[in-house]
């Protein structure tokens, strides 16, 4: 889910709040520890502007719920720009920086709004001296101190250049084959994640190609360049003219056996126009970019609720079906465990004699004392002789009381037992040696 700024959605919305400039604050309020709402007023209108250091900044017709009490850096906001006119809202360069002024000549104060990284939001005199920062920081990269009394570097702002063909050509040969050629281009050019898509896309790239894999650098440069200059007038497009809103929409599909059967439609992105690449996905249109923002951001939270409840739905039915599953598999077990129960228990009815016997001999000669090994030994003299009783005990468990034995089924001779299905197969059988063969069977 999209929830920061890009470089064209400070550059559409900057122009859509500049109709506020003139407007006196009334008031500052936070909403939370990085969001701030500017309560701006003249006679006969009202206009809140909302801004939220590292992701957000665009006026609002919702009413957000304010801290009851204000933190330092509101109070210190009310101090320096209450009662002070908006005089201008600009954007440093290309970056991701937006300058507010309050008042004019001396008497003047600047909120600068960073929204990238972690993001910050700065207050500053006429002179850019910092009075009071939200997070104090050194940006190693220039060896600049971002602290109170510290100058903000305004002129470190990028300036927005279009690489030439042979800088272009440079950046893709260092490349990997393999690497993403929109990753490539987004991290060398101002447009944004969204226009390089709808640029390529329109140029007919495959989506998500990769060098060597969809571009050729020889084969596909001319192609490429015209992809930029088309993302270069759709740039200065969105930067001078009006533009409407959109909310690109995902239908997240809800899990079978929901109550609800329709698919849940939630927020995923928001632009200042229909790309190519959204085209064929549900949206919403609205009037202005900033009306699409303010729409999504305020049903943000309501949204993420509704997808954490159809995530839970979806994981309490998956919860369901595997023990449904679990419990099919144990039935399926026991079914098995039955079947063979009942065909132990056939078994011993077919063969009620020879079991009888076998319980009737053992039983004598442990009537007789004679000591187990004896026994056994006994029994392997009989199986050697070719006694029918003897050759189906397969082993004495005289510890627990039984003996096991093999029994088939005796009315089948041949060998091919595939011959018939209902013929049951050989089985070993533990006998309680203290019940007779129909008890044993019956149980």
């Amino acid at each position: 889910m999209k929830t920061r700024f890009s470089t064209i959605d400070i550059a559409v919305v900057i122009k859509e709040i500049r109709k506020y400039c003139g407007m006196r604050v009334n008031n500052v309020y936070d909403i939370d520890s990085k969001t701030y709402l500017l309560k701006l007023q003249r006679p006969d209108e009202k206009a809140m502007i909302l801004m939220e250091s590292g992701n957000k900044i665009h006026t609002t017709g919702f009413d957000w719920p304010k801290n009851m009490a204000p933190s330092g850096f509101s109070m210190k906001m009310r101090k320096h720009i209450k009662g002070r006119r908006l005089e201008s809202i600009e954007q440093l360069g290309v970056d991701r920086i937006i300058d507010l002024q309050f008042g004019s000549g001396e008497a003047a104060y600047h909120i600068i709004l960073e929204l990238y990284d972690r993001g910050n939001i700065v207050l500053t005199d006429f002179e850019y001296t910092i009075l009071n920062i939200l997070r104090p920081r050194t940006d190693k990269c220039q060896d600049v101190r971002f602290a109170v009394k510290e100058t903000y570097p305004i002129d470190a702002a990028k300036q927005h250049e279009v690489p030439t063909e042979e800088s272009l050509r440079g950046i893709l040969l260092a490349a990997k084959p393999g690497d993403q050629l929109r990753k490539i281009l987004i991290s060398h050019l101002d447009y944004g994640p969204a226009l390089i898509d709808h640029s390529l896309s329109t140029a007919g790239f495959p989506d998500n190609c990769k060098i060597d894999k969809g571009f050729e650098i020889d084969k596909d440069f001319t192609k490429l360049l015209i992809a930029i200059e088309e993302a270069e007038e759709n740039f200065k497009l969105l930067q001078e003219n009006e533009s409407k809103g959109y909310i690109i929409q995902k239908k997240e599909k809800r899990p079978a056996g929901s109550e609800n059967k329709e698919d849940l439609l939630t927020y995923d992105e928001f632009h200042p126009r229909l790309f190519k690449q959204h085209a064929e996905k549900p949206f919403q249109e609205y009037d202005s970019f900033n009306q699409a923002v303010d729409e999504f951001f305020s049903k943000l939270e309501g949204q993420k609720m509704d997808m954490k409840t159809v995530q839970q739905e979806k994981s309490a039915l998956k919860k369901l079906d595997n023990i449904k599953k679990d419990h099919e598999k144990r039935i399926e077990q026991l079914q098995k465990v039955q079947d063979t129960d009942i065909n132990k228990g056939r078994l011993i009815e077919m063969n009620l004699g020879l079991v009888d016997q076998a319980i009737l001999i053992v039983r004598s000669a442990l009537a007789n004392q004679i000591d187990w090994a004896e026994i056994q030994r006994l029994v392997k003299e009989a199986q050697q002789q070719g006694d029918p009783v003897a050759q189906c005990i397969k082993s004495l468990k005289l510890d627990t009381n039984h003996i096991s034995v093999v029994l088939k089924d005796p009315y089948f001779e041949s060998d091919d037992e595939d011959l018939n299905e209902d013929i049951l197969r050989p089985m070993n059988i533990d006998i309680d040696l203290s019940l007779s063969a129909y008890a044993n069977s019956r149980k």
